[in-house]
């Protein structure tokens, strides 16, 4: 490819006068972007790809051009008056404890906690919980400015050594280190190489570990994953001779997990093709030899074990149940046809199960809200725990004869807290609650259902200042996702904070794709149903407006991942709908998104535009990159993306924004802001964090012509 040579970056502040007194206006001096002459048939259509040169993210021409578009991004922001202010804010609100759930391994606890402005969350560990604690393991020593992180820890059951895998810059490969607990110290050689896995220990011998082939030095990341293996690590042994157990070239799988069960009789085994579906396996852990048996196979249920007592097995599945119900089996017969009941389907979905103190506890979604049931093995019902509010809980988890256990509340104005909660009584008691000057009391949560393009009502959550005007003129953050069975339920963000301190509405519609009503409401946004997904975001945002909310002028919407796909799919359909667009992390080229890394395991959700005519022009038909039009004015766009995501490839975002940048009318910025060192999103710096929301909410503010309340 020709050299490419970037003309000098500059922005013209054509106005810096307060957002209440003029429009905001800056000149952008867009970075031009080469295009190469290439296209694609599909069923005799011939589809340009002009920008296909920017899928190699690893050229030196790739690297000019980011480098030149976040010069540009950060001139425009840099402009933007109160933006340091911003960020400055953000940092005091981000700036308190923040507590993880206990958790016991052997006899003693363990949690995590951030200081406040920790780059990364610190494991502590204490004798009992009276004790002070101890560092156990600190993340933050691994690299000097963060961007190495804790992906996942796993115990021994008895508690005396902890396998942890690292992500250096977000990436989804994974390094496995093994420590002994007493002393601290690295007992044994690192994993390499290791992706979509967790930590499954066999006692205290050994552990299994999924991961794939990894991609040849200097190859992009377009090596499509496939063939995953599920290995056995034996303590002492070098990775090289570690035992695949299950997938690779004889069983090929796209995602293969596995998990052995607290009594370590059994080992659990998933593998799937795609995020839908999964088959199910179990070995007898008891008997060496013993053979893989095949309880499920077929990829269009979600079954997982979750406990075992002696020879009998507990089973989550939606197998003739899409709301999931739990059921049990004697290993030995282990099939579908010999499942028991224990928990039946009801007509609000199961999401997990957990056992502890003699008891299970059933965690259920409720119109996207938690509700958690105790009932004894057998099933019978004894309570509802009570929970503070309407919010989202997780935790319950522990040893069969523990009589206290933790888990974690949390709602929109309600910052996450830990609670104690005693077995035999039912009784809740805060552990930990974080210390904050906010006053729940002061805003306003509500759940609304409004009707979608088809007439199915959707529900949404609008959070606000108590007391608001509902002139139409508050600034509005939409914010939704809709695939993938992923729920969304109400959770406390210091940035969500931020906005409704500085008066505005943030709403989240639960739109269908999602699991907030089980496997109907996710088919529902699947595949040739996925314009039922944005037929339901443009909807909540007719609804705000229409009930004087907010104004097209004051709204911004925004997704990340599938949501990224959620909003360039909107903002191309309707380039009218809102001020702001902010698709973050997006899929926005559905007709090669299965060529790259693990996109091909997404099918099941969105299909493939080469399986058939009728997918290809489904897809052609919203696909964000593909809908761009010449001459159209788009909302303020800014997208964001980062270097080393190796899950939604960065290409989709570089791509998407070259060509809005080349086909947008009007003077509304869209530009693209570029992370490094960072991947798809997990594991980011707290510095990063806090500078992405600074930009965000600057980038928002200002196309709203609004200035927030704290700097005026």
């Amino acid at each position: 490819m020709k050299q490419l040579f970037f003309s000098a970056l500059t922005i013209a502040v054509v106005a810096c006068t307060t957002a209440e007194e003029s429009s905001n206006t800056m000149n952008i001096d867009y970075p031009p972007t080469q295009t190469i002459d290439h296209t694609d048939e599909y069923f005799g259509v011939e589809v340009a790809d002009p920008y296909r040169w920017l899928e190699d993210d690893r050229s030196e021409e790739t690297a000019q051009w980011v480098n030149a578009q976040n010069v540009v991004t950060q001139g425009y922001l840099e402009n933007i008056p109160y933006r340091t202010a911003i960020e400055e804010r953000l940092t005091e609100l981000w700036n308190y404890e923040k507590y993880g759930t206990p958790f016991k391994r052997g006899d003693r606890y363990y949690y995590f906690k951030n200081d406040g402005l920790q780059n990364q969350s610190v494991m502590y560990v204490q004798d009992d919980l009276e004790a002070e604690p101890d560092v156990f393991l600190d993340p933050n020593q691994f690299s000097s400015d963060g961007t190495v992180s804790l992906a996942t820890a796993s115990f021994t059951k008895d508690g005396s050594m902890i396998a942890y895998a690292i992500s250096e810059s977000g990436s989804d490969w994974r390094k496995v280190l093994v420590m002994d607990a007493a002393s601290q110290e690295i007992v044994e050689d690192t994993l390499q190489d290791v992706k979509f896995s967790r930590i499954a220990w066999k006692d205290n011998e050994g552990f299994y570990y999924s991961s794939y082939d990894k991609p040849k030095e200097g190859s992009d990341l377009s090596g499509i994953n496939m063939n995953h293996k599920l290995f056995y690590h034996k303590l002492g042994s070098p990775q090289s001779e570690d035992e695949l157990v299950f997938g690779g070239e004889q069983t090929p799988r796209r995602y293969v997990g596995s998990t052995v069960t607290k009594d370590q009789n059994f080992l659990a085994i998933t593998a799937a093709m795609g995020t839908t579906g999964r088959e199910l396996y179990i070995k007898d852990l008891r008997q060496p030899d013993s053979e893989i048996i095949p309880v499920v196979q077929n990829f269009e249920n979600n079954h997982s074990v979750v406990y075992s007592e002696g020879s009998t097995l507990y089973i989550l599945t939606n197998l003739d149940a899409p709301n999931q119900r739990l059921v049990k089996v004697d290993a030995t017969q282990p099939t579908p046809e010999n499942w028991e009941d224990v928990l039946p389907e009801k007509d609000y979905v199961l999401r997990g199960v957990s056992f502890a103190g003699g008891k299970l506890f059933a965690n259920y979604l409720k119109d996207a809200a938690t509700r958690i049931e105790q009932y004894d093995l057998q099933g019978a019902f004894e309570r509802v725990v009570e929970l503070p509010t309407i919010g989202t809980a997780g935790g319950f988890d522990g040893e069969a004869d523990q009589e206290t256990l933790f888990y974690a509340f949390t709602s929109f104005t309600y910052p996450t807290t830990i609670f104690s909660y005693d077995v035999a009584s039912g009784t809740s008691t805060v552990f930990k609650q974080p210390e904050l000057d906010i006053n729940p009391e002061d805003f306003e949560t509500k759940q609304v259902f409004y009707e979608s393009k088809d007439g199915t009502k959707v529900p949404m959550f609008i959070v606000h200042r108590k007391g608001m005007e509902m002139d139409g003129q508050n600034p509005t953050y939409l914010y939704a996702y809709g695939g993938f069975n992923i729920s969304l339920t109400p959770s406390f963000s210091v940035v969500r904070q931020y906005w409704l301190d500085n008066g505005g509405v943030f709403a989240m519609p639960n739109l269908r794709g999602g699991g907030e009503y089980g496997e109907a409401w996710h088919e529902a946004g699947m595949q040739m149903n996925k314009q039922n997904v944005f037929d339901d975001f443009i909807a909540a945002a007719e609804y705000l407006k229409a009930n004087n909310y907010t104004s097209t002028e004051k709204l911004a919407i925004a997704g990340g991942s599938n949501g990224g796909l959620l909003v360039g799919a909107t903002m191309t359909q309707r380039p009218d709908l809102c001020q702001v667009a902010l698709p973050a992390v997006g899929v926005m080229d559905m007709l090669r998104y299965h060529q790259f890394t693990a996109g091909a395991g997404w099918a099941p959700d969105y299909g493939i535009a080469d399986s058939s005519q009728a997918m290809f022009e489904y897809l052609h038909a919203y696909s964000p990159l593909h809908n761009i039009e010449e001459g159209t004015t788009y909302p303020a766009t800014l997208v964001t993306t980062a270097d080393h995501d190796d899950r939604v490839v960065p290409a989709h975002s570089f791509k998407f924004a070259a060509t809005l940048q080349e086909k947008h009318a009007g003077e509304k910025p869209v530009l693209i802001r570029i992370e490094t060192k960072a991947g798809h999103g997990a594991g980011k710096p707290t510095s990063k964090q806090i500078e992405e929301w600074a930009d965000k909410y600057a980038f928002t503010y200002y196309n709203m012509n609004v200035m927030p309340e704290h700097v005026r």
